[in-house]
């Protein structure tokens, strides 16, 4: 078996906080706190987890655009965790970004042309601007748009095609691995279900990795060869996206499975409500700290954090419970190709 693309072990990200007086400790937010996962080279990693669960920390976190505070990150083969800026930017050409918002993550004033052509001359800054034109036509066309849309503005395209110019700016340099932080998020259904079957489509023909963040378990399942569920800074599940989505064996999972939307009315499942707020990241819970919110918790909950463990070959749970037989929710759903934009 090979070595994984990305392999990363007790990552966290703690953010100080004011003092709130003079001799009171400093606190900290832990917005992750312990992670540790692998994406194999020409997978795609789901990370689901409802909002604050530290999803987009760990891609930020991943990419070095936030520093973390403990942990370690290997990018092929390689420690990154605390690699200088001098020697990260020939990484980092490796390794690009996808942001959620397809309207403030291009500049209004610059061009498509000029938008592509910035990591270019960043990292290939021998060419000359006749091979750079060149290389924006040549990815502008992998996306589904036209050549000449590299001399117009953002404001002239709609959402769908905006990300897909945001896509074009992460492929120009040639990346192993692609960080999509909630990229259809911001969209309208039909034109999620566009940008899916694009991203599946550029994996096939490229050959890419894919770290893809969402909240959404219909689209997350549709693209995902394996799923990582996070609540509150952790990973509390990680499995094949079919075995996640047949017999999740974590309480959480079960609970988010069960808020998933469904119009078949043979296919009605019990909705799990769950009982009380988020816990602080500044001060969670002991043990588990999912324990005060979860229908299923014991008093040894609260005495130790739960290990990341594997209890079947490749599922992997943070919870002591092995005596639950929780609800199979649904089959990994499909979202079916669509007409471009």
């Amino acid at each position: 078996m090979t070595d994984p693309l990305v392999r990363v072990r007790g990552l966290s990200k703690w953010y100080p906080l004011p003092r709130r007086g003079l001799f009171r400790p400093r606190e900290q937010l832990r917005a992750l706190d312990g992670v540790s996962f692998d994406i194999r080279r020409g997978e795609v990693l789901g990370l689901v987890g409802e909002s604050g669960s530290g999803k987009t920390t760990v891609g930020r976190t991943l990419m070095r655009l936030t520093e973390p505070t403990r942990g370690t990150i290997q990018f092929r083969g390689q420690d990154i965790t605390h690699l200088p800026r001098r020697e990260l930017r020939p990484v980092r050409r490796h390794m690009q970004l996808v942001f959620q918002d397809p309207y403030g993550s291009l500049n209004p004033r610059m061009s498509v042309e000029r938008i592509l052509s910035t990591p270019l001359l960043v990292h290939e800054p021998a060419l000359s601007p006749r091979q750079r034109r060149r290389r924006v036509e040549e990815a502008l066309d992998l996306v589904g748009l036209f050549p000449g849309a590299a001399d117009r503005y953002p404001h002239e395209f709609s959402g769908g095609q905006r990300q897909r110019i945001g896509i074009a700016r992460a492929l120009i340099a040639g990346p192993e691995l692609l960080v999509a932080d909630e990229p259809v998020s911001a969209l309208d259904v039909s034109v999620q279900a566009q940008v899916v079957n694009l991203l599946l489509d550029l994996r096939a023909r490229l050959g890419l990795t894919v770290l893809f963040v969402a909240h959404d378990l219909a689209v997350v399942g549709t693209i995902s060869d394996r799923v990582a569920v996070m609540y509150l800074g952790r990973i509390v599940e990680l499995a094949d996206t079919a075995a996640l989505f047949t017999g999740p064996r974590h309480p959480y999972t079960e609970a988010l499975f069960s808020a998933v939307p469904t119009i078949d009315p043979a296919a009605r499942r019990r909705r799990i409500l769950l009982q009380g707020d988020v816990p602080s990241p500044v001060s969670p819970p002991s043990g588990c700290t999912f324990r005060t919110r979860c229908p299923y918790a014991q008093s040894r909950c609260a005495d130790e954090p739960p290990d990341l463990r594997e209890v079947s070959p490749g599922h992997w749970k943070a919870c002591v419970r092995d005596d639950l037989a929780l609800a199979a929710p649904i089959s990994a759903p499909i979202l079916q190709p669509t007409q471009a934009d």
